[in-house]
């Protein structure tokens, strides 16, 4: 598999985990800032989450990293959890926005 086919593997994974407090999932909520792939399958991955004080904020990184490990092709995860930029409401996709009647 090639390093796109790998990427959109792993977004359709990243799509799978949902927010619990919110009916959408990370990657339309806007919660997925960064994902690359090197040669050797190593993924380096940049999420947020909606506030520093999530209740998942320790939970949810890890089921993150599982679902990208999941993925055919992907040797390891290097993720990381940033707060800079922090994430606002713009950052979620219109398809979330239309599911949260935020348009």
């Amino acid at each position: 598999m090639n390093k796109e086919a790998i990427v959109e593997a792993i977004i359709t994974a990243l799509k799978t985990v949902y927010d619990p407090e919110i009916p959408v999932d990370i990657y339309e909520l806007g919660l997925i800032y960064q994902v690359d792939i090197d040669d050797n399958g190593k993924v380096d991955l940049q999420m947020t989450l909606t506030t520093p004080m999530c209740p998942v904020a320790e939970s949810l990184p890890l089921q993150v990293q599982e679902k990208v490990l999941s993925v055919d092709g992907v040797t390891d995860v290097d993720l990381r959890v940033v707060f800079d930029p922090p994430w606002d409401k713009s950052k979620m996709s219109e398809e979330a926005r239309m599911v949260l009647d935020m348009l």
